[in-house]
């Protein structure tokens, strides 16, 4: 399990969230929503050192998460930022191989576990066809799942994305979510930033929800809705309908 216990973070030289607890169960699919500037990101920024710890402690599979050396902690949380700030000239295939370096020596020389493990990324995220292609050539929903492939690669039982879907079409943002709901199925822990209410609430086995840098609520979609939190943060309606078996979800 991962566990936040009287965290407080800054970012920036900022503290920008105070005495925070909160724990993500294992193998679910855990969502974080909420308004802009509430902290979400902070908050999971602490997993790739982008938020300071300045207060409490993470505790990863009962280790001080603190504590771990950063090729450790790449071993163990995979971490996908919001924003990818530059996009590499470089083959798709080369950067989905990146996702292995925690586990290569100096001279990030591959075996074939690591060659095996990098194909069966891209096979996963349905990218194989582009693996010769530049990055930079790609469209915006191949490309993000070029990066998610990398984060496949590293291998982790943690999957920690922040906003993944952000400007993508609906096409794109189905394709990413089913990738990450299959890696809950076979039993990672996978935590998201999403802005998509709906989404959040039909994908989800755990919902956190944060306000003025607080978490509000720590539950189940379906006990978000039975105490009215997602409308009294959000101000906005929550219908919800069955189809197949299947519970959706559609705010106004």
């Amino acid at each position: 399990m991962l566990e936040y216990r009287n965290v407080s973070l800054s970012s920036g030289g900022v503290r920008i969230l105070y005495d925070i607890n909160v724990a993500f169960k294992t193998g679910k699919l855990t969502t974080i929503i909420g308004p802009n500037g509430c902290g979400k990101t902070t908050l999971i920024q602490a997993l790739n050192g982008q938020s300071r710890l300045c207060g409490g402690e993470i505790i990863l599979d009962n280790e001080d998460f603190s504590s771990l050396k950063p090729k450790q902690r790449a071993r163990k949380v995979s971490f996908l930022p919001q924003v990818h700030m530059t996009i590499p000239a470089i083959s798709t295939h080369t950067l989905v191989s990146h996702g292995r370096f925690p586990y290569l020596g100096f001279a990030r020389k591959m075996g074939e576990e690591d060659k095996r493990i990098i194909r069966e990324a891209m096979k996963t995220a349905d990218i194989l066809e582009y693996e010769k292609e530049g990055v930079d050539t790609l469209s915006g929903g191949v490309r993000q799942r070029a990066f998610i492939a990398m984060q496949l690669a590293q291998s982790c039982e943690y999957i920690v994305a922040d906003e993944p879907t952000t400007y993508l079409d609906v096409k794109s943002r189905k394709q990413v979510l089913d990738i990450y709901s299959k890696l809950r199925n076979e039993g990672r822990t996978v935590v998201l930033v999403l802005h998509d209410i709906a989404k959040a609430l039909e994908i989800s086995d755990e919902l956190i929800i944060m306000k003025n840098r607080k978490i509000l609520f720590s539950g189940t979609p379906a006990e978000a809705i039975k105490a009215g939190i997602v409308e009294e943060v959000f101000e906005t309606e929550v219908k919800t309908f069955t189809e197949d078996n299947r519970i959706y979800y559609v705010t106004d």
